[in-house]
């Protein structure tokens, strides 16, 4: 795949693995790419930004700094270093989001549409006045 790469942006490769990465390495590779399919779908809303790293790195600021745990995606802005550390999930997940990116305008809608979805271990307050759409392992998604 990477002849790919030469034409898919890197940053977006990366930031879009980190958020595979962060979010759901441990999880089948269907959860992965429903996590993605959620930056993409963001990507399509105007509430939310119009690139895969403005995305994954939406949240509130001070200068260049995320405020902790007021990010989109919480390991954005935890205060853990966000260097993956797993090589062959890092691996898998460059090697999905550079898939996912390639024929991100031919996939299928796995998550019909959905633009949030948290662990079912949190119980997020915004859950209750979203539509429910699916569970894919420990993540449901809502639109």
């Amino acid at each position: 795949m990477s002849g790919v790469r030469n034409w898919i942006d890197v940053e977006d490769i990366e930031c879009l693995a980190l958020n595979i990465y962060h979010e759901s390495r441990s999880e089948s590779r269907l959860s992965q790419f429903a996590v993605s399919q959620v930056v993409f779908n963001r990507i399509e809303s105007s509430r939310f930004p119009d690139n895969v790293c403005g995305v994954v790195k939406d949240g509130v600021y001070l200068g260049d700094h995320p405020v902790r745990n007021l990010c989109q995606f919480s390991w954005h802005c935890d205060g853990r270093n966000d260097d993956p550390v797993d090589r062959m999930a890092w691996g898998n997940a460059m090697e999905l989001a550079t898939w996912m990116l390639a024929t991100r305008e031919y996939l299928p809608q796995l998550v019909g549409g959905a633009l949030w979805y948290h662990a079912d271990y949190v119980d997020p307050r915004w859950s209750r006045v979203r539509e429910r759409v699916l569970r894919v392992d420990s993540h449901i998604f809502y639109r």
